[in-house]
C-alpha cells in the first residue's frame, strides 16, 4: 500500500527512515514543500492552503494513509484535512508533552518549536491536558530551520544559536526537553552538546512510526507479499537536494 508523507522540507525524512523500519512492506511517497519553507514563517491559513494542495497530490497517488510529518502543519491543518478529506486517514505529530511530563522530576520541562507550533491551540491543549501541574518553558527556534535545509546542522554557527535558545533553558532547571519541530532532531549532536546528559531529549519519530504501524495493521492493508516497498521523494522546488540529503542519512 502507499503511504504518503509530508513536510515542509527535510525534517520529516528523519521520520520517514523510522516508518520505513516499522513497515519494510509499504511504499511511500514523501512530499517535501522546500519552495514555501519554513512553515513557521507563514499565518496558519497559509500552512492550512500549502498541506491541502499536498493532501490532493498525495490522494491522487493513491495514499490511503498521510503522514503530517510537521508539527506546524499538523496545528494549522490536520483538523481541516481530516473533515474534508473523510476516506483518508491522517496521522500528525504533536510536542510530546505527555511523555515529558511522566518523565520529569524538576517538574520543569523545556519546548523548542517554531512559531506557530508555539503559538498554536494544540500546543497549549496538550500542556493543560498532560502537564497542568508542571512548569512548561516553551523558545521559538528562529532560524533553525533554515540551518538544517542549508546544510549546516552540525556548524559552530548552529551550535551558537542553539546555546541562545537552550541556556535560559537549562537556568530553568529543566530535565525534558521537547523537540516541536522535525527538522530539530536533525541538530541533535549539538543539542546533547549543550544539554548535557541530565536533560533528556524527546525525539517523537519512534512513537509516530509504531503509532502508523498500528494503524495499518488496524486496517489489515498490511502488503506481505511485497518483499520490499519503495520510497519515492517529491519537492515543490526540485528533488535533487532531497534526494541527495535522503541518501545519506
Amino acid at each position: 500500500m502507499n503511504i504518503g508523507v509530508f513536510d515542509s522540507g527535510l525534517g520529516g525524512l528523519w521520520i520517514l527512515k523510522y516508518l520505513e523500519r516499522e513497515l519494510p512492506n509499504c511504499n511511500f511517497i514523501y512530499f517535501a514543500d522546500q519552495a514555501h519553507i519554513p512553515y513557521g514563517n507563514h499565518t496558519p491559513n497559509e500552512i492550512l492552503k500549502f498541506s491541502e494542495d499536498i493532501a490532493e497530490f498525495l490522494i491522487s497517488k493513491n495514499c490511503k494513509i498521510i503522514v503530517i510529518a510537521c508539527n506546524t502543519a499538523t496545528s494549522a491543518a490536520i483538523s481541516t484535512l481530516r473533515e474534508k478529506y473523510v476516506d483518508i486517514i491522517f496521522v500528525g505529530i504533536e510536542p510530546a508533552i505527555k511523555p515529558a511530563g511522566e518523565l520529569s522530576k524538576t517538574g520543569h520541562i523545556g519546548v523548542l518549536a517554531t512559531k506557530v507550533t508555539a503559538e498554536g491551540q494544540k500546543l497549549e491543549d496538550n500542556i493543560q491536558k498532560f502537564a497542568s501541574n508542571l512548569e512548561v518553558h516553551t523558545v521559538i527556534g528562529y532560524e533553525l530551520v533554515e540551518l538544517v535545509e542549508g546544510g549546516k546542522a552540525d556548524t559552530d554557527e548552529s551550535e551558537e544559536l542553539l546555546r541562545e535558545y537552550l541556556e535560559p533553558l537549562l537556568e530553568k532547571n529543566i530535565d525534558q526537553l521537547v523537540l516541536g519541530c522535525t527538522h530539530y532532531t536533525f541538530l541533535i549532536n549539538n543539542i546533547k552538546k549543550i544539554v548535557g546528559d541530565k536533560v533528556n531529549i524527546i525525539d517523537p519519530a519512534p512513537a509516530i512510526a509504531k503509532r502508523v504501524k498500528q494503524v495499518v495493521e488496524d486496517k489489515q492493508v498490511l502488503n506481505n507479499s511485497v518483499e520490499k516497498g519503495s520510497t519515492i521523494l517529491y519537492s515543490s522546488s526540485g528533488s535533487e537536494k532531497l534526494r541527495d540529503f535522503y541518501s545519506k542519512m
